[in-house]
């Protein structure tokens, strides 16, 4: 069940969407047009569960391309909800641009709720007659700073849903997938390749992208959960508060996905800036890759830099090398091109793979085998004298894949070992870019000869 929360420019739907969901989802600043895709975020009320689709202001005289794409994000939102919420500000009083969006609504065929906001005050409940010009019934009286009547809001809003089961829980094979990446780098666009159609705002304009936008799509029978974010920039470079609040809102889709798509520009390389990025939704838990975008402009068949000074098919190798090096979960470097369309299909058969690695279980009497042939190649430290055992190792759980091994004494596990057996199991098991923990048991009750041996 899906209700949209549409309006004209700054009347506050983002702050009423998030006191009606609780949350603080929806990115809030004072300047008009922070938000400019739709986001959708799930709530429940009385024991009904259902989405409040949070859309871009809609201005119908503004002809900015920008300004369109928000115009037609909120259509399509409309098209896909069950009802529709109509946020007015009350103290600015009926505006023309209140009664145009009102008449687009009175042409579809789901029911109307008009939101009064900004009524802080019970005094100024008097605020709310004005919109019974615009034909759509009462206007309900709500302040989404105070709270004010979001109670009543949500009564009606839930009455006016048609009867159906509440939405299904997230099937477990469904993989959540992050698009991260500095901005401008071309997420959005990416993701629009993915879906094959113009799902997600794309622009010139870097950071047109502010929330976190979560899209289903079907991948070979597979159900992908796409999760477009804002792009991150360097602290120092956050110098407004609405920059923070899209950090924040991309760290969190890392922190909520299965797999995250470091998306770089070809142009550019793996920056710094990409580096850490990937450290970000490798802490996170993430499954992660990286992928040069914009790999058309580069001249990526050449053996040398493309037209562009970016990085060709010569740098390539370079540049994974480079990841190999910084990164700990060496995660892969693919190459694509939203814009021709270039390997798309193979990324996406790549997020699938890594998802897949990441939720694999491998059997102990496996690891055990792994684990006698690590002892062959390199032997375990040994400190003043007596050298550190492995004794046994099995898997304790999965996305990200966890092993314990019983071990002689934790004292004589060195950084360099661990991290040796860390690589060698992402060479034998597939695990480039899955974040693999490893727990060294030291085993209980050991006799005072055991720990001196």
């Amino acid at each position: 069940m899906k209700i949209a929360v549409v309006g004209y420019p700054n009347v506050g739907k983002s702050s009423l969407v998030n006191r009606l969901t609780q949350s603080r989802e929806a990115v809030v600043h004072e300047r008009p047009g922070v938000t400019r895709d739709r986001k959708e975020l799930s709530t429940d009320w009385n024991s009904r569960t259902f989405t409040l689709i949070d859309t871009g202001g809609v201005d119908l005289h503004d002809e900015d391309p920008l300004a369109v794409s928000i115009q037609d994000q909120a259509r399509e939102a409309l098209a896909d909800a069950q009802v529709a919420l109509l946020v007015v500000d009350a103290r600015a009083g009926l505006r023309p641009g209140d009664a145009e969006i009102a008449d687009i609504l009175r042409r579809g065929n789901i029911p109307i709720v008009v939101a009064a906001n900004k009524i802080d005050q019970p005094q100024d409940l008097p605020l709310a007659h004005d919109f019974y010009g615009l034909g759509l019934g009462e206007p309900l009286a709500v302040s989404a700073a105070q709270g004010l009547g979001t109670g009543d809001l949500l009564d009606k809003l839930v009455e006016l849903l048609p009867d159906e089961d509440e939405l299904p829980e997230e099937d477990e094979d469904t993989v959540r997938l992050a698009i991260i990446g500095r901005p401008n780098v071309g997420k959005s666009s990416l993701v629009n390749a993915f879906l094959g159609r113009e799902r997600v705002i794309v622009s010139d304009i870097a950071g047109t992208t502010r929330d976190a936008i979560d899209t289903p799509i079907e991948v070979d029978g597979r159900k992908v959960i796409l999760v477009d974010t804002a792009g991150m920039r360097r602290q120092a470079k956050v110098t407004e508060s609405v920059e923070y609040y899209t950090n924040l809102r991309s760290q969190r889709a890392a922190e909520r996905a299965d797999v995250a798509l470091v998306v770089c520009d070809a142009q550019d390389g793996v920056t710094s800036q990409d580096l850490r990025v990937a450290e970000l939704a490798m802490k996170a838990g993430c499954a992660t890759a990286l992928v040069l975008n914009k790999w058309d402009i580069t001249g990526g068949d050449q053996d040398a830099r493309g037209p562009g000074g970016g990085v060709g098919a010569e740098e390539l190798e370079a540049e994974r090398a480079r990841v190999n090096q910084k990164l700990r979960l060496r995660p892969r470097v693919l190459t694509a091109s939203a814009k021709t369309g270039r390997n798309i299909n193979r990324v996406m058969t790549e997020v699938l793979a890594i998802a897949d690695r990441s939720k694999h279980r491998i059997p102990t009497p496996e690891l055990n085998r792994f684990l006698a042939d690590v002892l062959t190649v390199r032997q375990p430290p040994a400190k003043q004298g007596h050298r550190l055992k492995m004794l046994y190792i099995t898997q304790i759980g999965e996305a990200p894949p966890r092993f314990a091994i019983q071990i002689n004494s934790r004292q004589r596990v060195t950084r360099d070992y661990a991290y040796f057996i860390e690589n060698r199991l992402r060479d034998r098991y597939g695990l480039d870019g899955v974040p693999v923990i490893i727990d060294f048991v030291e085993r209980k009750n050991r006799s005072k000869a055991e720990r001196s041996a």
